[in-house]
C-alpha cells in the first residue's frame, strides 16, 4: 500500500494535520486529508463540516454544497451548516435557495429579528 504524507497516521493524526492545513489557509491540502477521513467516519459531523469549508474558500463551491447538504439531512437543525450552504449557494448565483437557508440558520441561531 502506497500511503502519502496526506493519508498517514491515525484518524486522529489526520484531522490534526487538516486542522493544520486549513489553519494556515493552505485549503486544497486540507480537503485532501479530509476526503479521505470522511470516508472512514462518514457519521461525524466536525471532519464533514471542515471539508465542507476547505472546499468552500477553495473555491470548489458544488463540493462545498454536496457535503453541506449530507449534513443538513442528518441533523436539519446543524446551525452553522445552514449558514455554510447558504453563503455556498450565495457565491454560486442561486440567492432564492440561499435566502432560504440564510433565514432557517438564523432561526435556529435564535436571530428572529431578519425574518
Amino acid at each position: 500500500m502506497d500511503t502519502t504524507y496526506y493519508d498517514h497516521g491515525t484518524p486522529a493524526e489526520r484531522w490534526e494535520r487538516a486542522r493544520m492545513f486549513f489553519d494556515a489557509k493552505d485549503y486544497a491540502a486540507a480537503a485532501r486529508v479530509l476526503d479521505a477521513l470522511v470516508g472512514e467516519v462518514p457519521e461525524q459531523t466536525g471532519p464533514r463540516l471542515l471539508l465542507a469549508r476547505s472546499y468552500y474558500h477553495s473555491a470548489q463551491l458544488r463540493r462545498a454544497e454536496a457535503e453541506l447538504r449530507v449534513v443538513v439531512e442528518r441533523d436539519p437543525v446543524e446551525q452553522y451548516a445552514r449558514l455554510m450552504l447558504g453563503r455556498t449557494l450565495e457565491r454560486q448565483g442561486r440567492q432564492e435557495e440561499a435566502d432560504t437557508q440564510l433565514r432557517i440558520a438564523s432561526a435556529l441561531a435564535g436571530d428572529f429579528a431578519g425574518l
